[in-house]
């Protein structure tokens, strides 16, 4: 079945979602189940992503590391093998520490970028080329807005951000005409675990991890270069970035509080998303050290 750059059916197309276990990688599986794709979760949280999995038609899950070539390579191969082609990847698959730039280590400044850049990176090189052969195929890397606003507190986030969508962007770019299209979805903050203890609101839009999934379906039809989610979060900031001097922004900046990620954070609501990423950051630390042994 081949399918036009123009209109991507759901039924019968074959999704892989990353980070899909919990939030709106979850979300996003459910929209994309709902609608006739089959989809297969993503996720180091296997036993998570099984049950989400579990809870919906036509959708598996399986262990995925996007920050290690050979785990994606098993990962698309039971994925081919099973269910055909892969006709739409979505690279949601992402973690934000949160704290002082100074005082980060190294080992979480290794997984921002490993699983937030090369991550995506890793999901196209191993996806696209099979799409470029058959001549359609889709690709969302969920991004955000952190990737156009920089923001205290996030400064390896915020370049993890800007990283992919610069990504999206130029690879959008180079596979022009070879009816594979890139988008980029830029979520402004969701309501999710990856946010816990943070103090949304005042000055900051929020948007749940079902609006965020909604918008990637909608690049579906779309195929839009860039999507922010409110819709008009990203071109309300490229004209004040533009306009506004920034004596005045950062007026307007510390009157909303935009240094809350430094300041504010609730360490007992967000203890449980810390301890699970330290877990994660220690695993990732081991594999960088053995990968790196002769």
């Amino acid at each position: 079945m081949r399918f036009s750059q123009r209109q991507t059916p759901m039924t019968g197309a074959v999704v892989i979602v990353t980070g899909g276990a919990r939030g709106i990688g979850a979300k996003t599986a459910e929209l994309f189940s709902a609608r006739g794709a089959t989809v297969w979760i993503g996720d180091v949280d296997a036993d998570v992503a099984a049950t989400t999995a579990a809870g919906l038609p036509r959708c598996r899950a399986a262990y995925l590391d996007v920050t290690s070539r050979s785990s994606w390579e098993r990962f698309v191969a039971d994925a081919v093998r099973e269910s055909g082609s892969v006709d739409i990847l979505v690279n949601n698959a992402g973690v934000m520490p949160l704290g002082a730039f100074d005082a980060e280590s190294e080992a979480t400044t290794d997984l921002i970028l490993d699983v937030n850049v090369r991550g995506v990176l890793n999901g196209m090189r191993t996806v696209v080329p099979s799409m470029v052969a058959r001549g359609h195929g889709h690709v969302v890397n969920v991004a955000s807005m952190a990737g156009m606003i920089p923001i205290p507190g996030m400064v390896t986030y915020n370049a993890s951000k800007f990283a992919a969508l610069g990504a999206s962007l130029a690879a959008r770019r180079e596979y022009a005409g070879t009816g594979v299209s890139v988008s980029a979805v830029l979520p402004s903050a969701v309501r999710t675990e990856l946010a816990s203890g943070v103090p949304l609101g005042n000055g900051l839009p929020t948007v749940d991890p079902d609006d965020v999934a909604r918008a990637i379906l909608k690049t579906v039809r779309t195929h839009a270069a860039r999507t922010s989610v409110p819709g008009w979060v990203a071109p309300g900031w490229a004209l004040v970035d533009a306009l506004v001097p920034e004596f005045l922004q950062r007026a307007v900046r510390g009157k909303v509080d935009d240094r809350r990620a430094l300041t504010a954070v609730d360490e007992h609501g967000r203890f449980t998303y810390v301890q699970r990423l330290e877990r994660q950051s220690k695993s990732h630390a081991t594999q960088r050290d053995s990968e790196a042994t002769p």
